[in-house]
């Protein structure tokens, strides 16, 4: 049993790796489409390339969906909408106007004396509501219509299908009375009623439009929104769809036939009934199994790939684990695109993927895994040779386009090339199978500019997937490298000596890495703050003695040691309590690898030749270099320390200190564990020497101005 968990133990890490090949295989294979995927691939205007093809089952013949729009179109065009007849409008308007016109009738009669009650001769006032009261029953007999603002536009030529004691009769707008048209027909009523009443007929046109008509007018004519839309869908759902039948062993097309725009639409007919055919339960299932079968290959190909062409990653489960993760999530979006009818699969940003791994691990890792992708996401699009074709240039204009990802204009500027890129191969596409530049659907060019939108999402992402997984980004290592960064703030006031020397090892490291293809960015971040655990006892360094006052003078050099060394566990120790990243912590620890504090241990020797040494009172901790960047650093630190000791800057001295001090740690193993080859460090070598140089060249002694006598 015990040998047992032992065993589980040791292989736990490559079952766990298993495991998660496994588990992404099995999510990506269940949302796989279920529905038979037709094994051509077509477009108009190019021969048929596969064996005449029979109709194995009865299929009509769908109209293009322009030709299902402009049938909608001219439908939509002559229907008739359904409004309603209120027959309670008119008592409402007579009776709200004569409650009205009596409260203010007093009013009236004292501001137009012809409303005045005379003797022998007929009440003006009563005459009012007579003639309000007869145009209002014959306006309401007739209808006022109300039209509502999508029919304003064509209100002289509508036909309408008026309701009336559940009597549905046709009619023109135009017949009916409209508010404004009702309210001139009762003035021009009251007027002429009014004429023989009067001589003042200024007076008589003040009282007529000081009486608030509008106020009892309503429209007794309005539309039936409920009815209209169920007749109109009532309608468009009668409209037929088809417009013939291909009968089973009929002839769809022949090889070498060009595909003109009938042979279009039977072909397209005959993909859309051969998709809907589930098939048998058995069909069903060896479809699944296929699915599951093709998901595993890509997932063992993914595997291989990584095991033998990038070991690093493949032996780092955080990656792993990011890489299915980002792949799932692709496919996700696919499956929800074809999911969601009015999604568009070029929506999708597929290109985030090849840009996030890029940024993370390298460019030939994210162009593999964005291939992959892309396969196997092509099953959910409808075309999919066109969709193959346009995501493997936009992943390669990606990759291409972001080198190093340090600034947000980057992104910007990568979103737009993946725009263009999308939009330039999809016209060349579409040139070269239809030749007809008037025939391009100008909407999938909105799917690539939201597509490049989306890709923005990218600079948030690399921020989560950092914080999710550890990783560190181009960008997270130009902020490190932020001298205002409040470590590098704090190691400039207590460490000043220490701070100018890190910047001096980051420019000559960053100069290494440049020339040997090591990154640069995080070389640099990690000299910045490889010494910072000086700030603890800075003044026991020789850079940061100002005074002249060396504390080391009066203490044993075990103790010495000791201090100097201890910078090491104390850099760690502030590194973590501050959250800096992993990468640049290896930085602090392996700088000066398993050397001695040589000053320390040559004194010890020299002042107590017959005394046992202890050398571990005198070694680093280590660990050695493990990165082609921490050993940069190593050689960088060593030499920009050991160059400003020399009392001569010759060229021989500065190759001669370079040479010396590499050659020291390559003979001490430090390098052992780092993937630097000796071309590299000869390189290295060359940089070193080259820059020192610069550094310390002869300047020219300005002469003195002699004064006048």
């Amino acid at each position: 049993m015990k040998t047992y968990i032992e065993r589980l133990k040791k292989y736990s890490e490559a079952l766990y790796r298993i495991l998660l090949f496994i588990t992404a295989a099995v999510i990506i294979s269940s949302l796989m489409p279920r529905e038979k995927k037709f094994k051509y691939e077509y477009n108009k205007g190019e021969p048929w390339r596969y064996e005449i093809l029979i109709a194995p089952f009865d299929f009509r013949i769908f109209k293009t969906q322009m030709e299902v729009q402009t049938e909608r179109d001219s439908i939509l065009k002559k229907f008739r909408p359904y409004f309603v007849y209120d027959t309670t409008a008119v008592s409402l308007a007579r009776q709200e106007f004569k409650s009205e016109f009596r409260n203010n009738l007093t009013t009236y009669r004292q501001k137009y004396p012809f409303l005045k009650l005379k003797i022998n001769k007929p009440d003006s006032s009563q005459l009012v509501v007579q003639l309000i009261d007869t145009a209002l029953e014959q306006i309401y007999t007739k209808g006022v219509i109300g039209i509502p603002d999508e029919y304003m536009d064509k209100q002289n030529e509508l036909v309408l299908m008026l309701v009336r004691d559940n009597l549905a009769e046709p009619f023109m707008a135009n017949e009916f009375y409209t508010l404004r048209s009702a309210y001139k027909f009762i003035v021009n009523e009251l007027a002429k009623g009014l004429a023989h009443t009067t001589n003042d007929f200024d007076a008589l046109e003040n009282f007529i439009s000081e009486l608030p008509i509008n106020e009892f007018l309503f429209t007794n004519i309005n539309l039936d929104a409920d009815r209209t839309q169920s007749k109109k869908e009532e309608t468009l759902k009668s409209m037929a769809l088809t417009n013939g039948m291909v009968m089973a062993g009929q002839r769809v097309i022949e090889k070498g036939e060009i595909i003109d725009a009938a042979g279009l639409k039977k072909l397209d007919s005959y993909k859309k009934e051969y998709e809907s055919r589930i098939g048998t339960l058995s069909q069903y299932n060896i479809r699944f199994g296929g699915q599951v079968l093709v998901t595993m290959l890509f997932m063992a190909g993914l595997f291989l790939f990584l095991y033998f062409f990038r070991i690093d990653v493949y032996g780092n489960l955080k990656y792993i684990t990011f890489l299915l993760v980002i792949l799932s999530t692709i496919i996700v979006m696919a499956f929800l695109s074809h999911r969601i009818p009015d999604v568009s699969i070029y929506i999708i940003p597929f290109t985030i993927l090849p840009l996030i791994v890029r940024t993370f691990m390298d460019s030939r890792l994210g162009f593999f895994f964005s291939v992959i992708a892309i396969l196997m996401a092509s099953f959910f699009a409808s075309n999919s040779f066109e969709f193959i074709f346009l995501q493997i240039p936009a992943s390669i204009a990606a990759i291409f386009s972001l080198y190093k990802m340090a600034r947000r204009a980057q992104i910007v500027r990568s979103a737009f090339l993946i725009f263009l890129t999308y939009s330039l191969y999809y016209t060349g596409l579409h040139l070269l199978q239809d030749g007809d530049i008037k025939t391009i659907n100008y909407v999938y060019y909105i799917y690539f500019a939201i597509n490049g939108l989306l890709i923005l999402l990218c600079y948030p992402l690399i921020y989560i997937f950092e914080k999710l997984f550890g990783f560190l980004s181009d960008v997270t290592l130009v902020e490190l490298s932020d001298t205002n960064h409040p470590l590098l703030r704090k190691l400039a006031e207590t460490a000043p000596g220490t701070f100018q020397h890190s910047i001096q090892v980051g420019n000559l490291a960053q100069e290494v890495a440049y020339k040997i293809n090591a990154n640069p960015l995080l070389v640099r971040a990690g000299a910045m703050y490889h010494d910072i655990g000086k700030t603890a006892n800075s003044l026991y360094f020789t850079e940061n003695q100002i005074s002249g006052i060396n504390p080391h003078d009066n203490m044993e050099f075990e103790d010495s040691a000791k201090v100097v060394i201890d910078h090491i566990e104390g850099g760690v120790k502030i590194a973590h309590k501050h959250k800096l990243p992993q990468k640049i912590i290896d930085f602090i620890a392996t700088h000066q690898g398993t050397t001695k504090t040589k000053y320390f241990y040559n004194s010890f020797i020299n002042k107590f030749p017959d005394k046992e040494v202890i050398d571990a009172n005198f070694m680093y901790p280590g660990p050695t270099p493990f990165t082609k960047e921490t050993a940069i650093l190593m050689m960088a630190d060593s030499i920009e320390a050991a160059s400003r000791s020399l009392k001569v800057y010759s060229e021989e001295a500065i190759e001669k200190l370079v040479e010396s001090i590499i050659n020291t740690q390559i003979e001490e193993g430090q390098f052992v564990n780092a993937p630097i080859t000796f071309r590299e460090i000869t390189q290295a070598k060359a940089v070193f020497k080259d820059k020192l140089k610069n550094i310390y060249h002869a300047r020219v002694v300005y002469p003195e101005l002699k004064k006048k006598k």
